[in-house]
């Protein structure tokens, strides 16, 4: 894979340099703002086809032939629980890499895997409704978001449909209330149908969904009703740190009520990120955002190929990984 960063004026120039030379397969590694704030910098990459043979395919079958960096990454990999098959295919994207170092060759991988998507701050045309199962932290996430574009100038609506958690509403208007939001509250899919087809005006619409058993038939029946009772996009909040098989399960049954984005919770909390990666390639759903810590004000932010590949390998202490307790055949789980 080959690795070339342009500069230009602004990113249309840049991706129209990129696109001609690396053409329309270029894969986007990072964008950032030129020295001194100064135009943009793109970082792309394109897969060599030739680079592609037995003896690549032989090394990426035995890790300790692996050049170092590679080495480093499916290390890092293994150690966040990431499944194997998966481990496998971004493993095959990230062995052009080496050359550029762990972090580049991840996220590199990362951006052919996956995609991101960032939640806006403003002008989102579909409501957005928060889903997924108890205690994820969705009526938190509500208020991260809500007080997010509340700071930017934003006007927001925030309604919960949340009628099945006692004490939700009071919980969520506990914090709109701080940022002078009316909290408004629909009973079933009717009733939401009918909120967001008389509110206009605002900026971003937020809607908080009950915790629902992803496995449970009526649950999934009656978060279905919520889905469609209009123009919605559902976006699945799981806590960072799951079993990445459950997690798998847990994203394709959402994924089936319409989620296509993956926004990822506590993980200042977690040390593993197997699951999300699972869930995110379980249904295809693209990362948005992530929450870093428990405060409502700048406790959100957005996540790129490049942060993932920093918090799946940090630069700096990423050959240092402990092994879980039972790395030693000899050990067992307890």
């Amino acid at each position: 894979m080959r690795l070339k960063t342009y500069a230009a004026p602004n990113m249309a120039e840049a991706m129209e340099m990129v696109r001609a030379e690396l053409g329309d397969d270029a894969i986007i590694v990072s964008t950032q703002r030129g020295v001194g704030g100064q135009g943009v910098r793109i970082t792309a990459a394109i897969e060599d086809s030739q680079a592609i043979d037995d003896d690549i395919e032989q090394a990426l079958a035995e890790p300790g032939t692996l050049p170092a960096s590679l080495t480093r990454v499916r290390e890092a990999l293994a150690y966040h629980g990431v499944p194997d098959r998966l481990v496998d295919r971004l493993m095959a994207t990230a062995r052009g890499l080496d050359d550029e170092g762990a972090v580049m060759a991840c996220a590199a991988a990362l951006d052919a895997a996956f995609g991101f998507a960032p939640l806006p701050e403003k002008g989102q045309k579909a409501p957005i409704i928060l889903v997924g199962p108890p205690g994820v932290g969705k009526s938190l996430t509500i208020a991260k978001l809500a007080a997010r574009s509340h700071l930017a100038g934003c006007k927001v609506r925030v309604i919960s449909a949340d009628a099945v958690r006692a004490g939700a509403m009071d919980q969520l208007r506990a914090f709109t209330d701080i940022l002078k939001i009316e909290l408004e509250r629909a009973r079933g899919g009717d009733s939401l149908g009918k909120l967001l087809a008389t509110g206009v005006g605002a900026d971003l619409t937020l809607i908080d969904s009950p915790g629902l058993n992803p496995f449970s038939p009526p649950d999934m029946a009656y978060l279905k009703t919520l889905c469609t009772c209009a123009e919605v996009e559902p976006v699945l909040v799981l806590s960072a740190g799951g079993d990445p098989v459950e997690s798998w399960d847990i994203a394709r049954a959402f994924a089936e009520v319409g989620a296509s984005r993956l926004l990822a919770t506590r993980l200042d909390m977690t040390r593993r990120l197997g699951g999300i990666l699972a869930a995110a390639e379980a249904g295809k759903l693209k990362f948005c955002d992530v929450t870093i810590n428990p405060h409502v004000a700048d406790g959100l932010c957005p996540i790129s190929p490049i942060s993932l590949a920093r918090l799946i390998l940090p630069p700096d202490d990423a050959a240092e990984l402990p092994p879980p307790p039972w790395a030693d055949e000899n050990e067992v789980p307890a």
